[in-house]
């Protein structure tokens, strides 16, 4: 809970219609990945759902910590008794970037070369089983695509003589790009990429670094959201480059949407808001990750549910 002290926010679970959704169990999950590995790639974002992930899982069993980088970012953990492997891997936009430094100093405005993927993930790819990607939020600020080593346009750059992009038309290209790459991979296996949709913010009266919170401590109603917000415009490219990879799926490769957009475009009342604890940032509210327990476990409940349907589909008689 990340040290709130309310706990109404705890109490509120989606329901989608037409249907339930069964809670997570974690017998059911590790039954369907033992001897597997899943990755997570992705921000931080993503590395918030690999925790919620395994608070969920040591119910049943304790992982056992096998791997961290310096920077604490990318990290794998192996759980015994199920010959599983969970891994996150720290990317920012899936493609390599390359910040650029001024006089010695970052600047936090990033090269994104479409032709060329992170090896943070890429040279993992061959021994991964299920890669649930994410990514959207660096996107947000000043950022300069290139294809084999040309300017093809900028986010938030307004130079003359260059191209401006959306923020939802150059993701886009990354996703278009990383999903190709997956799809062509030859040395990879039998391999589910799931893309999760975007986990919108909920910044009011303010952005991120001018005093922006999130105090509210009740969800939105479905009519309250807005399903034309770019938000939702970023869901729907990523629905859209899924479905696109699909017919042209590679032998043994397919490819899942996990789409928790919706769900969350309502959860305003989860986030940490001034209770995140960060000791680097103090003064800044966390309107980006969610509580843990809290809202971002329903995505677990969507997961589950994913690879509960492929098990079944791949299940033969023999």
């Amino acid at each position: 809970m990340q040290g709130r002290p309310d706990s109404g926010f705890l109490q509120w679970r989606w329901k989608p219609d037409g249907c339930e959704l069964p809670r997570f169990d974690p017998g059911t999950f590790f039954e369907i990945v033992r001897g597997k590995t899943m990755a997570f790639i992705g921000d931080s974002v993503a590395r918030n759902h690999v925790e919620s992930l395994l608070c969920l899982l040591s119910s049943e069993e304790m992982p056992l910590g096998i791997y961290k980088d310096t920077e604490d970012r990318t990290r794998t953990w192996y759980f015994p008794h199920s010959n599983f492997t969970l891994m996150v891997i720290w990317t920012r936009f899936l493609v390599l970037d390359e910040e650029r430094v001024i006089n010695g100093s970052v600047t936090g405005v990033f090269d994104l070369h479409l032709d060329k993927m992170d090896k943070n993930w890429a040279n993992k790819l061959p021994e991964i089983d299920y890669a649930i990607l994410s990514d959207a939020h660096w996107f947000f600020r000043k950022n300069y695509l290139y294809e084999k080593g040309k300017n093809i346009g900028c986010i938030f750059c307004g130079e003359p003589g260059i191209k401006s992009l959306d923020i939802d038309s150059a993701l886009q290209m990354v996703i278009k790009v990383v999903l190709n790459y997956i799809n062509n991979c030859k040395k990879c296996r039998n391999i589910l990429t799931v893309l999760r949709t975007f986990s919108p913010a909920h910044f009011a009266d303010g952005a991120w670094d001018t005093g922006g919170s999130c105090n509210r401590t009740h969800p939105l109603g479905e009519k309250e959201i807005d399903l034309a917000s770019l938000e939702w415009k970023i869901r729907s490219i990523q629905v859209e480059e899924i479905k696109r990879v699909r017919p042209v799926a590679r032998r043994r490769k397919k490819f899942e949407v996990l789409d928790v957009t919706k769900a969350m475009l309502m959860r305003p009342d989860g986030h940490p808001n001034s209770y995140w604890g960060n000791k680097w940032m103090k003064g800044y509210n966390d309107c980006v990750h969610w509580c843990m327990p809290g809202p971002i476990d329903v995505w677990n409940d969507f997961l589950i549910a994913l690879l509960r349907r492929h098990a079944f589909a791949d299940f033969t008689w023999s």
